[in-house]
């Protein structure tokens, strides 16, 4: 009989969603501020972009691979700490700039932190459940990013609305900080491969090099097009994440207080159930029919395509927030499926960098080129379309959500084709 996950090792799961949620909630707090830090400090929809895009993703992804690489050959939860504690301070930094010079740095700084927070907690997970719950396991982890994003809306716009944006910078961040030590007080470094059949196991001198897995990604077409797949979906919702707060407040008339009720919701319940659901269907499907781990974000895309265009035409912020639901809730079937899949396909020493090797593609293109395109498209729509240069920067996302089902769809082809190739892995 399969081995069950322990009473502790989901203890260490809720804790490292907890440190997830605040790794997100911190992220996308630039977001969800947008608004009044852009009447403070007088930054265009481009510079906003650049600041959510561009310069958090150069930091945020090409640092996760040494980051990962430590991590593979020394203790991951001390990595995870201490990088929990400087994304942290750099979160204070943010609220305390006074120009967008000192905001762009402090964001490159929350950029370096957060390098160490996902690819050490990835394989940490991997070595406290086994194969047969490690679906839902990194699914329930998954559920930090929506779980941070609605919490980042509720809280941060209520204290932006009520006192200061600032503030809410400052005391996200000294959260952060308290979660850090709690980390190193509590978690405990699991052994490598410790949930996994023995023919899983690699031997303690295979040790895997960033050049060996990068040619894994580039040679095994599975792991080429997930990451591809993931990116291209990624470039849709990370750019809809950076500006949709300020969309529904500049061009469909919400208010701070008003998003804070209403979207926080939608991103609560719609992300949340879309993870949660896609993390089960994995668990109970992906055995024997392995094609499920691209099909089903594949079909989740195409439904999501008409809710979303809906969301950006939709004349006023109700009807707009009931569009929305319908992308919120479908945009993220592909998260768990990937992590899922590259994790599986690895050897358990490999995990952490494979698991850097997997952001590292799909969030420079995802995180990096999302928020960058959306906010320069604004730009360049504004001199013809002042009132709603928003909504027409919405509408150019439409062609790159075809690009990832046509992604996602390749990737059950490939992974069908593998499968026959090699029925009994």
């Amino acid at each position: 009989m399969a081995a069950r996950p322990s009473r502790y090792a989901w203890l260490v799961l809720g804790l490292l969603c907890f440190v997830y949620v605040l790794n997100f909630l911190d992220r996308q707090l630039l977001s969800i501020l947008a608004k009044p830090i852009q009447d403070e400090l007088h930054i265009t929809d481009g510079q906003l972009g650049r600041l959510g895009g561009l310069y958090f993703a150069l930091f945020y992804c090409i640092l996760g691979v040494p980051v990962a690489w430590l991590a593979d050959r020394g203790n991951r939860v001390r990595v995870l700490t201490i990088a929990c504690a400087l994304w942290s301070a750099a979160t204070i930094a943010c609220g305390v700039s006074v120009n967008y010079g000192q905001l762009a740095a402090a964001r490159m700084s929350v950029g370096i932190g957060e390098a160490g927070g996902v690819p050490p907690s990835y394989s940490v997970i991997s070595d406290y459940f086994p194969p047969h719950r490690r679906g839902l396991a990194l699914g329930l982890f998954n559920l930090g990013p929506p779980l941070g994003q609605a919490l980042g809306v509720a809280f941060g716009a209520k204290i932006a609305a009520a006192y200061d944006w600032r503030l809410a910078f400052i005391l996200l961040g000294a959260a952060g900080l308290i979660a850090a030590a709690a980390v190193w007080a509590f978690v405990r470094e699991p052994k490598r491969g410790a949930t996994d059949l023995p023919r899983q196991v690699v031997q303690d001198g295979e040790v895997p090099t960033f050049g060996s897995t990068l040619k894994l990604f580039s040679t095994r077409p599975t792991l080429t097009l997930v990451s591809l797949a993931a990116g291209a979906t990624q470039f849709v919702t990370y750019a809809t994440l950076g500006f949709t707060t300020l969309f529904l407040m500049r061009e469909k008339g919400m208010t701070l207080d008003q998003i804070a009720i209403w979207y926080a919701l939608v991103l609560a319940i719609g992300v949340s159930a879309g993870i949660y659901l896609s993390a089960r269907l994995i668990d109970r499907h992906a055995a024997a029919q392995p094609e499920i781990y691209g099909t089903m974000p594949g079909y989740a895309l195409l439904l999501a395509v008409p809710f979303f265009v809906g969301f950006v035409w939709a004349p006023n912020w109700p009807l707009a927030m009931a569009c929305l639901i319908g992308p919120t809730f479908l945009n993220y079937f592909y998260l768990t499926p990937a992590v899922a899949l590259v994790q599986n396909a690895v050897a358990p020493r490999q995990r952490t960098l494979a698991g850097a090797v997997l952001l590292l593609i799909m969030n420079l293109i995802g995180l990096g080129l999302g928020p960058t395109w959306l906010g320069a498209a604004s730009d360049w729509f504004k001199a013809s379309n002042p009132g709603h240069s928003l909504q027409l920067a919405f509408y150019t996302l439409v062609p790159f959500y075809f690009i990832a089902i046509a992604l996602h769809f390749a990737l059950a082809r490939a992974l069908k084709r593998e499968r026959i190739l090699n029925p009994t892995e």
